[in-house]
């Protein structure tokens, strides 16, 4: 057999129509799908710069912008040289990941908060959100929250990183060509910027967003490493600090107090036309019905630290008379000795006691308050079922305390009470029962079905999360008025106050951090006390009511009903 013969290539078998079809990808298929990943690369990379951290500006226009940061980015890649490319393109990338997280945390901490997130001291509240979903929806539904959120940040670290090493090649392989659509674009930019040229939802085409919000978050860091010696300062200086016991007070001697706080009662509860009809009708009922009974009531706003959570921080700025407005701040004050509302009770000769529904854990901040008896959601013994979020309904909080705390011979009593049925996410609110029915709680089983909110947390559309909110305000506020008229007296003083605005969900974007505060008495001297503060008549605090900080009303209380209080 000849050579040729013997290397003679085997001649082509004919196509076997029972075969599977061809894979392979021609030239042009290859050249469209990189085309296609590179477009995508290209996208991912404008929106993680470009995308506003709030969800309100989200729109469109949002993104039809020019980064300067992608301008600079792609010069410095351009006249670096090969060796250092591939790396600084990495850190590209991974910047870029950060970056977005950061705004998707900014835009959670907006709807949540009503303000961005703090990179120095919001990692502990991700405990907190991780509890309040484990109690909305399960432990299994929290966890698989979780996960989401860990997966799609891993996502983003990885996209992102590819798309800038991708774009990166593309850039160097056409230099040319990038060199002059940098100069162009840089040329564009700068006009814009002069002469702010800006898209129609108002936004600016020159876009440098990204650098400002890295900035005010490093400012922010700034600022939190400062305030503690500010807070320092403010916290050393007190005028009750040294005042005798015998000195404090004087105007409530004899008088069972109670400071109850009610979650997210806010100010929009009294004014926005969708609750108000609705909340500003029991708040007049029940202050007719007070009235009837020989009682009276004044009420004002006071502006809360904080917006739409972070309760714990209201109350150590009602208690303490320190502006309290983020953890750390909360954290110093809890280390210190700084006399609080309950403090001067207990000075003044009051029994104090902490009664807190929604503390299932050990809660070691009831030694700073210092109360003489304390009851958790363990010592309250409840029976019956869970309400959502609220471990008890408030019904049975306050018919507890009563049954372990008032309805005995006692020493005059100083109580904080928060009372949490109206917590988010306010699916499920329980009917009120007879006060002598209450017991244990198990009555509740019978009484499970609310006359508003929807057990569904999840699938429930903004009118009816609005809904829920303003039945459970309702119920709480229809609650206490009921405990005044059933236990009142004489001897009873009534504080109730909101601890913060519910969330933006429920208000909206730039609502007001103003709380209604109520002051509930059947004694008429009382109220000769605080004439000067100019609060107004009835349960319900009117758009002209005066608005104090909440700082401020530990020292306005402690004057009014001291000696130099006196008429």
């Amino acid at each position: 057999m000849s050579l040729i013969t013997r290397f003679r290539r085997p001649a082509v078998e004919p196509p076997d129509d029972d075969a599977a079809p061809s894979t392979v990808v021609t030239p042009r298929g290859r050249r469209i799908l990189a085309g296609v990943v590179t477009g995508l690369a290209a996208v991912l990379v404008l929106a993680a710069l470009v995308a506003p951290d709030q969800l309100g500006r989200l729109r469109p226009g949002a993104f039809l912008r020019i980064p300067v940061e992608a301008l600079v980015a792609v010069a410095l890649l351009l006249v670096l040289p090969a060796r250092a490319r591939r790396p600084v393109a990495v850190a590209l990338g991974l910047a870029l990941s950060l970056l977005t997280v950061l705004k998707l945390l900014d835009m959670g901490f907006f709807v949540a908060r009503d303000r961005p997130f703090d990179v120095l001291l919001d990692w502990g509240l991700f405990d907190d959100g991780f509890g309040f979903l484990t109690d909305s929806v399960g432990r299994g539904g929290a966890v698989a929250a979780a996960a989401g959120v860990l997966l799609l940040a891993g996502a983003l670290f990885v996209l992102l990183t590819l798309s800038a090493l991708r774009l990166t090649r593309l850039v160097v392989r056409h230099r040319t060509g990038t060199v002059r659509a940098v100069a162009a674009l840089a040329v564009l930019w700068l006009g814009c910027a002069v002469f702010g040229v800006r898209v129609s939802s108002g936004v600016p085409v020159a876009d440098r967003e990204a650098t400002t919000l890295v900035a005010a978050h490093a400012g922010q860091v700034r600022a939190g490493l400062r305030d503690r010696e500010a807070f320092a300062g403010a916290a050393a200086t007190d005028a009750f600090r040294d005042v005798p016991g015998d000195r404090l007070l004087t105007g409530l001697r004899g008088k069972d107090v109670l400071v109850a706080f009610v979650e997210s009662y806010g100010r929009d509860a009294v004014e926005d036309p969708e609750f108000a009809p609705h909340v500003d009708a029991v708040l007049d009922d029940g202050y007719r019905r007070l009235r009837a009974a020989g009682y009276d009531a004044r009420s004002g706003f006071l502006t809360s630290p904080t917006f739409g959570g972070g309760s714990w921080l209201a109350h150590g700025t009602l208690l303490s008379g320190l502006w309290i407005d983020n953890d750390q701040r909360h954290r110093d004050l809890l280390a210190g000795d700084r006399l609080t509302l309950n403090g001067a009770f207990h000075r003044a000769g009051w029994q104090t006691v902490g009664v807190l529904p929604a503390a299932t854990q050990p809660w070691p901040e009831g030694k700073f308050f210092g109360y003489d008896r304390y009851y958790d959601a363990e010592k309250l013994a409840y029976h019956g079922p869970k309400f959502s979020y609220a471990p008890m309904p408030d019904q049975y909080t306050l018919a507890t305390f009563q049954r372990l705390e008032r309805a005995k011979p006692h020493a005059p009593l100083m109580a904080e009470i928060p009372l949490v049925s109206s917590h988010s996410p306010w699916s499920v609110i329980p009917k009120p029962v007879g006060w002598d029915a209450v017991g244990d709680g198990s009555i509740f089983h019978q009484a499970s079905t609310s006359s508003g909110g929807s057990r569904d947390v999840v699938q429930r559309d903004a009118t009816q999360i609005r809904a829920d909110y303003r039945h459970s305000i309702e119920y709480t506020l229809d609650t206490l008025v009921s405990y005044v008229l059933t236990y009142g007296g004489d001897d009873l003083v009534l504080v109730f106050l909101g601890d913060h605005q519910p969330a933006t969900a429920i208000t909206g974007e730039g609502a007001s951090r103003d709380v209604p505060i109520t002051v509930v008495a059947h004694d008429p001297k009382v109220f000769d006390r605080i004439a000067s503060w100019g609060w107004q008549d009835g349960l319900r605090p009117g758009p002209q009511a005066p608005v104090w900080r909440m700082d401020t009303f530990r020292d306005r209380f402690l004057t009014a009903f001291g000696p130099q209080g006196a008429r």
